[in-house]
């Protein structure tokens, strides 16, 4: 029976289970730390008393349920404690380190909560005064643990050292200095009682870390994990930088050293340049290292400590290690001959000699490398032995992808030797510029050490003028400066420009290959001097408009102002403009600055002014206004005169006779460009200025002009001008007797298409007689236009804009033909089926000129139709080579049907009918077109089939059939007020005459407010038949009692 103050079973035994664990077997021996070993000790007594609490068997003496809950919470806190302690006994030595706070906090807790508990069980062994007092000192002992989180109690500083500086490695974002690392490992080594020279044990510590980190693990336990990784392995690998391993060259004379233990850094692990002494310690060091890890040690708040002993110092003092400096001295310079001897074999044999591969000279190459960088007082011995011209020569002669890598470590060589100006001079005369410019679109790390050299030899102005005129060299530089891709590569290309840029010879070849910033430099801040050579060179220099942006944006200025200055910079600007203002986007920078003022004064000022000077004024001149923009408001001269002004226009006309053969052409260039502007084309302004100055007869005298730029732009400013000028235009050309010479540009094949379209443009806009489409056109030339038309529908070859102005032009002609009403030109007309061009013109993509004028075309072959009303109204007598036959075969001719809208005979495919044409569809769907104009032309094409009262039922009828009422209603409610409403709601009047559209539309609310804002708003015209249409759907009472559409021929009933 179980004693009234004894555990209960289940607590009793699992309170035995851990504590068999823990202190199973030896634990010296599977524990390595204090606290576990500390932890293990109070079990083992723990142990005993449990044992003991359990055998003593005696009558009641204590409080049972203290007992129940000392041991169910002392089993709790062993089953934590057992959880820590297999972290101690599993994990690598490392882990227990990172972690050693967090683990010894964890067991002073639970040996603290344990002591506690066993305080509980004290009255419960009144009876029992032996196991009392083993209960209450135990109990002392383990709320008193006195923990140490090292290995021992006497290293634990040691221990918390290292975590504290594993958690700050943890915790740095930046890269540790290789000597900080290296004092870390040794500092590492002795926390866990390792050597800290026996890199091979502590590497296999670091395995068993990355294993136990290899699930799961936090941010700082992975960055910690890299940075020991990153030293042990730089350990390991670390050789001797001058070492005569690897340069694949058999050392025959033995003359190679290996450095001697002491020759090398604790921390770098490397052979010392600068050794010092700690003086507490006597340990030597490299002056930088030990510096580094004094810094990092103050920057994490404890004493600094001597890497190698661990001690901590008093003491900072170092002083250099004179002895050592010289031995080390010795055997560098010994063992940079060997190595130069060594290399110098290689490289003199070369590749293809017994014993020598294309990888021994790589190796030999990186050794010599090595040797340069790592101690620079060995160049003058490399260079007076003959490195340079070996590797030069070498870079010579090897070339294509095969030698890439063996070029770069080349490079790197002579990189390394250009830090000594003799060597420098000898690449110059061996050619190392080209080679090197050569070698910027190698590899990478050919590239990179290329530049590299380049950059030093720009650093003296002789050799930066040799890099400058080197082919491509520049250009080359330019676009790796601007390239994001490798911004170190940027960097140095751009310091290599910049070095070039100090040297005035090589403005020119900068600003060739892009690089402006000196050129503009020069311009807007040098002398006198300075700013006409500049300008000079802009005026001769090929550019891409990106780079003409640039400088105009930064140099224009200087330039502008360079204008009124004397004849030489005058000169070098223009030129300079002449050349830049080719771009579009340059040209409203240059009218800001007030160029036009200037460009204006040297063309019309009376003072001598060579001709030169004012081709190029002209020349700037038409490159501003040859696409519409500021100029169009700015000032053209000191007295507030526009380019648009008549005042301008004259004495740009007056310029005609004094100028030069190239300055006459300019000037026709620059009158067509401020012809076609927007502004111009207000009352055609310009076009009459050019008149009232004699300007059509001067202009149309060089149509004939021998040269074929002359005659090029007179016929395109003489198209301008058709437009705006038609009659007077045509009465010169009349009297001049130019008028055929139109039509032969037209017919003349080995024109240009641009000259023939112009040609054609002109004709069409010149107002010309019946006779005068007789006998100059003549009838002839109708098929002639036809037939081309067609071609130039169905074949889409050429310039878009050429073809559509060919179209627009040929359509223009037809035109004549079209509104004539003689009976010739009809009957010619007629043949040609004329009213199938304009339809099927109406269905293909083109201009809106072009769109226009077929429309126009269908019109006036409408309005034809009534012409012959009168004279064939009458049945018109068969025709045809089988007329004889009808009295032979007995049957009479076929009549066609009278047409309903004209109440005459029309043939199927009608050329004047639009219903039996077809062409009231495609008319209709013109409605719909972007262009107002457009619009316009159709609503008057159809309009011409409800002018007739007889048949304006029938069509109506035949416009709501196609659903062209509904468009043009439609087009009405949208139109603003203008000529667009104007004409469709003349329209819209006639249609609502007839009953069945007024039954459709009068419930449409939007057609009547559409019909009341126009009679609000539009003219006379609009008024009148705004208040006929609302009549006629019965909104308003019509004027004086009578009904407005019978006061105009009555309506047509729907019924």
């Amino acid at each position: 029976m179980t004693s009234l103050s004894s555990p209960p079973p289940s607590a009793a035994e699992a309170v035995t289970r851990f504590l068999s664990e823990i202190c199973g077997g030896d634990a010296g021996a599977v524990y390595a730390w204090c606290p576990p070993r500390r932890f293990s000790d109070h079990a083992e007594r723990l142990q005993t008393v449990v044992n003991q609490f359990v055998r003593w068997s005696e009558t009641p003496s204590g409080d049972f349920a203290a007992v129940q809950t000392a041991f169910r919470g002392i089993s709790g806190d062993l089953a934590d404690a057992v959880e820590t302690l297999r972290t101690y006994r599993d994990r690598s030595r490392i882990y227990v380190l990172i972690h050693s706070l967090p683990l010894c906090e964890a067991l002073r807790d639970r040996s603290i909560a344990i002591g506690r508990w066993l305080a509980l069980l004290e009255p419960s062994l009144a009876s029992n005064a032996d196991l009392r007092k083993k209960v209450v000192d135990l109990s002392v002992d383990m709320q008193n643990p006195g923990f140490s989180v090292g290995r021992t109690t006497r290293v634990g500083e040691v221990e918390k050292r290292v975590h504290l500086m594993l958690q700050k490695e943890a915790e740095s974002r930046q890269q540790t200095s290789k000597a900080v690392q290296s004092a870390i490992l040794m500092d590492l080594a002795r926390a866990l009682g390792m050597d800290p020279m026996d890199h091979g044990a502590l590497s296999e510590q670091i395995k068993l870390l990355k294993k136990d980190l290899s699930k799961l693990s936090t941010v700082s336990e992975r960055r910690i994990l890299t940075s020991l990784e990153a030293v042990i392995d730089s350990w390991s690998s670390i050789a001797t930088c001058i070492s005569l391993k690897d340069t694949g060259v058999d050392d025959e004379e033995d003359d190679h050293i290996p450095p001697f233990k002491n020759f090398i850094c604790p921390l770098t692990k490397e052979v010392m340049r600068e050794p010092v002494v700690v003086l507490e310690t006597s340990q030597t060091y490299e002056r930088v290292a030990i510096g580094y890890w004094f810094s990092r040690c103050i920057e994490d708040g404890r004493d600094p400590t001597c890497p190698v002993t661990g001690q901590a110092l008093m003491n900072l003092e170092v002083k250099p290690n004179i002895g050592l400096a010289g031995a080390i001295e010795e055997w560098i310079n010994r063992n940079v001959d060997a190595q130069i001897r060594l290399a110098m074999r290689c490289l003199e044999k070369g590749e293809g000699d017994v014993g020598y591969s294309v990888e021994d000279v790589k190796r030999t190459l990186e050794s010599v490398y090595r040797m340069l960088d790592d101690y620079p007082s060995s160049r003058h011995k490399a260079r007076n032995a003959g490195i340079v011209v070996l590797v030069v020569r070498l870079l010579k002669a090897r070339s294509g992808s095969e030698g890439s890598q063996m070029r770069g470590k080349a490079f790197m060589v002579l990189h390394s030797m250009s830090k000594d100006d003799e060597s420098k001079l000898i690449m110059f005369e061996e050619g190392m510029t080209r080679l090197a410019t050569r070698s910027l679109t190698g590899s990478s790390e050919e590239k990179e050490f290329a530049v590299k050299l380049l950059l030093e030899l720009s650093r003296v102005e002789r050799y930066c003028k040799k890099i400058a005129v080197e082919k491509g060299a520049l250009f080359l530089l330019t676009s790796m400066a601007g390239s994001l891709e490798h911004p170190n590569l940027s960097n140095l290309a751009e310091e290599v420009l910049k070095n070039a840029e100090k040297a005035e010879e090589n403005i020119q070849p900068l600003a060739e290959a892009g690089r402006f910033q000196p050129l503009i430099g020069r311009l807007c801040t040098g002398t006198e001097d300075d700013k006409v050579g500049m300008a000079y060179l802009l005026g001769k220099l090929a550019m891409t408009n990106q780079s003409k942006e640039y400088i105009v944006k930064n140099g224009a200025k200087a330039l502008v102002g360079m204008l009124s200055s004397k004849a030489d910079g005058r000169t070098s600007s223009l030129q300079a403009l002449a050349n830049l203002s080719t771009s579009n986007d340059n040209t409203a920078i240059l009218v800001d600055l007030g160029i036009l003022p200037a460009l204006t004064n040297i063309l019309v000022q009376q003072e001598e002014i060579s001709s030169d000077l004012k081709e190029l004024a002209a020349s700037i001149v038409a490159n501003i206004v040859s696409k519409s923009g500021q100029w169009e408001l700015a000032l053209a001269d000191k007295e507030g005169h526009s380019l648009q002004s008549e005042f301008i226009i004259h004495k740009f006309l007056g310029l005609f006779l004094t100028s030069s053969s190239k300055c006459q052409v300019l000037l026709l260039q620059v009158l067509h460009g401020i012809a076609v502007s927007p502004q111009a084309s207000v009352a055609d302004s310009v076009a009459m200025h050019i008149k009232s100055g004699d300007g059509i007869a001067l202009i149309t005298s060089f149509l004939q002009h021998p040269e074929r730029e002359h005659r090029r732009h007179a016929f395109k400013l003489t198209c301008v001008l058709s437009l705006k000028l038609g009659q007077a235009l045509a009465d010169d050309l009349r009297a001049s007797g130019k008028l055929p010479l139109f039509k032969e540009k037209l017919l003349d094949a080995q024109c240009s298409v641009s000259e023939r379209s112009e040609a054609a443009c002109i004709i069409a806009n010149l107002p010309l007689s019946d006779d005068e489409v007789k006998t100059f056109l003549g009838t002839d030339l109708l098929g002639w236009l036809v037939t081309n038309i067609k071609e130039q529908q169905s074949n889409p070859s050429g310039r878009s804009g050429r073809r559509s102005n060919m179209v627009e032009g040929l359509l223009g002609i037809t035109l004549h033909f079209a509104r004539s009403t003689d009976r010739i030109i009809l009957e010619t007309v007629r043949q040609h089926h004329l009213m199938s061009v304009f339809r099927d013109h109406l269905s293909i993509p083109s201009h809106h000129r072009a769109k226009r004028r077929a429309a126009l075309g269908l019109k006036y072959l409408s309005e034809s139709a009534r012409v012959q009303i009168n004279t064939d109204s009458d049945p018109q007598p068969p025709r045809g080579f089988c007329v004889p036959l009808v009295f032979v075969c007995g049957k009479a001719p076929v009549i066609p049907k009278t047409c309903p809208l004209h109440n005459i005979a029309c043939e199927e495919d009608s050329s004047f009918c639009l219903l039996k044409g077809g062409a009231i569809k495609p008319l209709g769907d013109l409605l719909h077109d972007e262009n107002t104009e457009v619009q316009i032309a159709a609503v008057e094409s159809l309009s011409t089939i409800l002018s007739d009262p007889q048949s304006l039922k029938y069509a109506a009828g035949e416009l709501t059939r196609v659903g062209v009422t509904e468009s043009v209603v439609g087009l009405f409610k949208e139109a603003r007020v203008g000529e667009l409403q104007e004409r469709v709601i003349w329209m819209v009047e006639r249609l609502l005459r007839v009953d069945d559209v007024v039954e459709e539309y009068s419930m449409d609310q939007a057609l009547v407010t559409a019909l009341a804002d126009a009679f609000k708003h539009g003219n006379a015209n609009t008024k009148r038949c705004s208040q006929d249409a609302l009549t006629n759907l019965r909104q308003i009472s019509g004027v004086g009692g009578k009904k407005s559409g019978h006061s105009r021929g009555g309506r047509a009933s729907g019924k």
